[in-house]
């Protein structure tokens, strides 16, 4: 059978999620995570369904992409088909093709998992490599340093306290205690925790949402914040620290993230927490 492009629907979203934790391992490229789905998950079940696209042979599910944001697809792929050939030119005419529903006409974004042969592909198609990110893990074989201050785990009733700190710590953020409630009813939330950090004072001071893909795999951070009014004290080095200790618990072989590699402060707080800097990745992308 060949290649078949698909968009899962609210009922399908499950299975998505299932390749995506069955996908990630320590050994592998960092690549689209099931926490990337959760937290996306907070626009509600059917825009996030509406936002996923499939790839499937033989009813066996190849490539997963979120379409996050207009015109950025980020993209997981099984580890034994990176090489698949009939897969790579699939996603590449896919990805190329507006009319085939994935990315629209004009400047567009992919991010791939390093050396998938989609790469080259869109290479030879004229792609470009975009400004470099760089991905970070922390080990969790060992147990995690304490954090220094009070971490408590946000549910329902802390929603709009972790929702305040998301919006004082990303500029621009829409985030609510509303969006929170949808997150949480996501399947990627099962195997999810929010923190809040609190200072001396008893004012939340960061925040982060932690994602497990299951005992044995790597688990994400995302996203990490830090209330802007309470920047420069280690309050980021502090949740980082809780945010891999909670992964830990959740049974998680590593924690992962991934920021701009120009971000350096943000770099720089997730070494500081024990986090050792990969290779640095970037997206493709096309002006046409």
């Amino acid at each position: 059978m060949t290649m078949v492009l698909g968009k899962p629907g609210t009922d399908g979203l499950d299975e998505a999620v299932a390749a995506l934790r069955e996908w990630q391992d320590d050994a592998a490229p960092m690549q689209l995570h099931p926490g990337d789905l959760g937290w996306y998950w907070r626009f509600g079940t059917e825009a996030t369904a509406a936002a996923v696209r499939t790839w499937s042979r033989d009813g066996r599910t190849r490539a997963v992409g979120l379409l996050d944001g207009p015109g950025l697809l980020r993209l997981a792929i099984a580890p034994d088909a990176r090489q698949d050939g009939e897969l790579a030119r699939r996603l590449a005419e896919d990805l190329t093709n507006p009319e085939r529903g994935v990315l629209p006409a004009g400047k567009a974004h992919v991010d791939a998992p390093a050396g998938a042969l989609l790469h080259t592909l869109l290479a030879e198609d004229g792609w470009r490599t975009d400004d470099p990110w760089t991905p970070l893990r922390r080990d969790l074989t060992e147990p995690v340093e304490d954090p220094g201050v009070r971490i408590e785990v946000a549910g329902p009733e802390q929603a709009a306290v972790r929702a305040a700190v998301q919006r004082a710590a990303f500029d621009g953020s829409t985030f609510t205690d509303g969006n929170w409630h949808a997150m949480a009813a996501g399947t990627p939330y099962t195997d999810a925790r929010c923190l809040i950090a609190y200072d001396d004072r008893g004012d939340a001071v960061a925040a982060v949402t932690v994602w497990s893909a299951g005992p044995g795999r790597p688990g994400l951070l995302e996203p990490m914040g830090v209330h802007r009014e309470h920047r420069g004290q280690g309050h980021g080095k502090a949740i980082t620290a809780a945010a891999a200790a909670a992964l830990r618990q959740l049974g998680s072989s590593s924690a992962l993230v991934c920021t701009p590699s120009s971000n350096r402060g943000a770099v720089a707080t997730y070494m500081s927490a024990g986090f050792r800097r990969l290779p640095e990745v970037r997206d493709r992308y096309r002006d046409r």
